[in-house]
């Protein structure tokens, strides 16, 4: 092939996995540049199972004017025999003026046709699924400096809090918060924990687990300043103490365990690494009586705003400052 294996230009590129955002700007990327190299351009961008094998030679055949063509093909891997031998003839003489762009969800579906892909030498772009926390994380990085700035690790798990897991959002957010934080003072536009608190109140700070976290840390003006946003957005009193319940219940596995190292203690408890060094600087003030007594007061505050109390938010408020009090001994 003329055109190097990672150019976008190259005469075929295989975008393989299934993150529709990632594999929407792999597309995105090579007519882009197509583009930019050459302003007329035409662009292609049909389903493989829905286009006939003459159509795609049709598309593909030479241009009477010479102008490029960017042919895009989405859902290779359930092509058909006949659509499969048509791309096949494309992949071992690929048309000068044509480049061909292949997207495949990923997998071992359509092997005939992966292999004869890479037979032909394509540039390949990988776009797996972004499910660990830890990846997204990351993504939201990457998605920052993307935009023009950087993201603290605190501000990634507060947009993570926030936004939720799905990539468009994310990355909508991002470009979003990149755009209105203004530079600081060596003109680098900063996103942290504050940053995201400022843009996303009610979402980012006023959630349950926000709560458990600053009671989990002995700070009780900070949690019941947090209850209230987090009861006055709507969030559910179940939800508080279930996530009172959790906090204490990762500092009692944290304190029982018997690995040390944070990756064994990760392992052996089946919890993230990020939450297990936060539960180890929670525990350094908890003692066993003191979680023994919280979780009788989050069990009392769980049952009264099931239904055994008038006023859930009061019973809420009294689980709180005890396990505030309890973490700090």
């Amino acid at each position: 092939m003329p055109k190097r294996a990672d150019d976008p230009l190259a005469p075929v590129t295989l975008v393989t996995g299934g993150e529709e955002l990632l594999v929407d700007r792999a597309v995105a990327e090579v007519v882009a540049v197509a583009r930019a190299d050459q302003p007329g351009t035409q662009t292609h961008d049909l389903v493989a199972t829905e286009v006939e094998p003459g159509r795609l030679a049709e598309l593909t055949s030479p241009s009477l004017f010479g102008e490029r063509r960017v042919m895009v093909l989405r859902g290779v891997e359930a092509a058909g025999k006949a659509m499969v031998a048509a791309i096949g003839e494309l992949l071992r003489d690929p048309p000068d003026d044509v480049i061909l762009v292949l997207v495949h969800a990923g997998g071992n579906r359509g092997k005939a046709l992966l292999e004869a892909v890479a037979e032909a030498g394509a540039r390949k772009v990988d776009c797996p699924p972004v499910r660990q926390y830890r990846d997204r994380l990351d993504f939201v990085a990457a998605e920052a400096r993307r935009a023009g700035g950087s993201m603290s690790s605190d501000g990634a798990r507060a947009l993570l809090d926030a936004v939720g897991t799905d990539l468009r959002e994310l990355a909508m957010a991002c470009a979003q918060l990149v755009a209105d934080t203004g530079p600081g003072p060596d003109g680098t536009v900063r996103i942290d924990a504050g940053v995201v608190a400022r843009y996303y109140t009610g979402r980012a700070e006023a959630t349950s687990f926000t709560v458990a976290d600053r009671a989990v840390e002995g700070r009780t003006a900070d949690a019941l300043e947090q209850l209230r946003w987090a009861l006055a957005v709507g969030v559910a009193p179940v939800l508080v103490t279930s996530a009172l319940a959790q906090g204490v219940r990762s500092v009692a596995k944290v304190r029982a365990a018997k690995s040390t190292r944070p990756a064994d203690l990760a392992r052996e408890l089946a919890m993230p690494t990020w939450k297990v060094d936060r539960a180890r600087k929670q525990a350094r003030t908890w003692t066993d009586a003191a979680i023994t007594a919280s979780l009788h007061a989050i069990a009392e505050a769980d049952a009264q705003v099931k239904g055994e109390a008038a006023d859930a938010s009061y019973a809420l408020e009294r689980a709180v400052v005890t396990v505030a009090r309890a973490a700090r001994g």
